[in-house]
């Protein structure tokens, strides 16, 4: 039952039209390919490591590909035409074009169904040992269990991969449920992914293979000793969005922030790049079981909370379709909202409220993933302290799924040990306390709450009817999100997109999406 009123038609036309802009750029999406695409293929294929001047071999081999002329017909059939030709595992293949003794584009063309038949069946071993990880984690929740919705969502952030593994595993035994290691500084825009454990990040660590395998263990460590399954988050956005889905897939990382637009507003990445990018990686997460979290709270550091409160629903639609079209369920899609209104706004509580119970009334099964209050965080850490419990009061009453913790010392230093426990304390006490306030309440016929969030519905429903007109890329160098334009063929990373030619094929897209989930 609707506790605000809203109209089901215009939820109805705003699913329609978002479903529309979807299908028209997944025309798009289905032609095109990318450097990033590829080189996940090639990590799927059994490909890792790096040469001897630190260059990871995915992109050794996809940038002799590129040079070949061959990108068009993608890694998985000149790296199964390889294996054919000379009998070599897709590991050596990789070292010896590394070391030049292998030309990946000039060797002779075998019987393409050949090709296919190798391929399909190193497919198939890895998507068995991505679907292990899925049961693994469903057996952990089976016997030790989770913690209650919202999850307590926290982060580590030392750029040290053994130190922010200390600080995972003391947030765990404090009540956390989900830890996130904040990725570097600038991460998103290296065309390539670090090898092996790092300890020098800035403002967060590398999202490396190794570093997914050594907090998976150290977080299943303390699960198993607090007896609560504990969630790895990660983040697959930038240039190498999939090749870092495919990483956290084959680690059992259990949630990824993998937004369809995030990249192209606030990375400048080619948004045709992204597009292209989003869709794999999302159909991986999928397939591994993964939550994603897309990132429209984002738009209210850019742009007013009060004011453009319809754009971050409109996006959501958007994602919610992109997610579907990669076969993403809803318990899987933990669309992003936040607490981001000036303080200083009369009834602001009131308006957050409704923008929060919308969400829940408009995704009913999405485990919403909802931000904390960043933007008026300004130093004083008891005021800050009293938003976050506000913040954690709206959770509470509107069912949300993701809770991602303020920190009272926000605009002060990355959190340390005790900021951390104060928020997870915060929290804790009010959910405790409020636990089933929201099944209590009901909101006044016709009053601010409800009518904010009709307001809101209304403007995103003309919004994404606008778009579907337009195009999602006109709208986005229009500004339209976040207040922020990025150009068709600008941002970074075009280069690394190409058209498909009638020979192309990706196995993983087919064993994913069509087989066991």
């Amino acid at each position: 039952m609707s506790k605000l009123n809203l109209d089901q038609s215009l939820i109805e036309s705003s699913r329609n039209a978002a479903k529309n802009i979807a299908e028209e750029i997944q025309k798009f999406i289905d032609a095109h390919t990318t450097t990033a695409t590829e080189r996940t293929i090639v990590r799927l294929l059994g490909v890792d490591g790096v040469d001897e001047i630190e260059k990871p071999l995915p992109n050794v081999v996809v940038d002799n590909i590129k040079e070949g002329g061959g990108l068009e017909r993608g890694a998985a059939y000149w790296l199964g035409n390889a294996v054919v030709n000379t009998g070599l595992t897709t590991q050596e293949i990789a070292e010896k074009i590394a070391v030049g003794e292998i030309d990946i584009t000039r060797l002779p063309a075998a019987d393409e169904r050949k090709i296919k038949e190798v391929v399909y069946e190193m497919a198939k071993n890895k998507v068995a040992k991505i679907k292990s990880n899925r049961d693994k984690r469903n057996e952990y929740l089976n016997t030790i269990g989770e913690g209650k919705k919202p999850y307590l969502y926290v982060i580590v952030a030392t750029g040290n991969i053994y130190e922010d593994i200390v600080q995972a595993q003391a947030a765990a035994r404090q009540g956390a449920d989900v830890v996130a290691v904040i990725r570097t500084t600038g991460q998103s825009l290296l065309d390539y992914v670090p090898y092996g454990a790092t300890t020098e990040g800035f403002g967060g660590t590398y999202a490396t293979q190794e570093n997914f395998r050594l907090m998976r263990r150290a977080l299943d460590e303390v699960g198993e000793e607090v007896g609560r399954y504990i969630r790895l988050c990660n983040y697959c956005s930038g240039l190498c969005m999939p090749e870092i889905a495919a990483m956290g897939a084959s680690e059992r990382l259990d949630m990824m922030l993998n937004d369809a637009l995030y990249g192209i507003l606030f990375r400048d990445i080619n948004m045709q790049r992204t597009l292209v990018d989003q869709y794999f990686s999302r159909i991986i997460n999928g397939f591994a079981g993964i939550i994603i979290n897309t990132g429209e709270d984002n738009y209210l550091t850019t742009d007013d909370a009060v004011e453009a409160a319809h754009t971050v629903l409109a996006s959501q639609f958007i994602n919610e379709q992109f997610a579907i079209k990669a076969g993403i369920p809803e318990e899987q899609m933990g669309l992003g909202h936040a607490f981001e209104m000036d303080p200083s706004v009369e009834n602001g509580f009131l308006l957050e409220l409704a923008q929060a119970q919308m969400a829940r009334e408009i995704f009913p099964r999405a485990p919403l993933k909802y931000m904390p209050p960043t933007k008026f965080m300004t130093g004083n850490i008891f005021k800050g302290h009293i938003q976050n419990a506000l913040f954690n009061m709206v959770s509470i009453m509107t069912n949300q799924g993701i809770q991602l913790l303020g920190m009272l010392t926000e605009a002060i230093h990355t959190p340390h040990l005790h900021d951390r426990y104060l928020s997870i304390e915060n929290a804790q006490y009010i959910f405790n306390n409020a636990r089933d306030l929201g099944d209590e309440i009901e909101f006044k016929e016709d009053g601010i709450i409800q009518q904010r969030a009709q307001e809101v519905l209304k403007n995103a429903e003309a919004l994404l009817t606008q778009i579907e007109k337009e195009g999602l890329f006109q709208t986005i160098e229009q500004g339209k999100f976040g207040g922020v334009k990025r150009s068709r063929t600008g941002g970074k990373g075009l280069d690394g997109v190409a058209k498909k030619d009638l020979g192309y094929f990706n196995p993983f897209i087919e064993l994913m999406l069509g087989g066991d989930r």
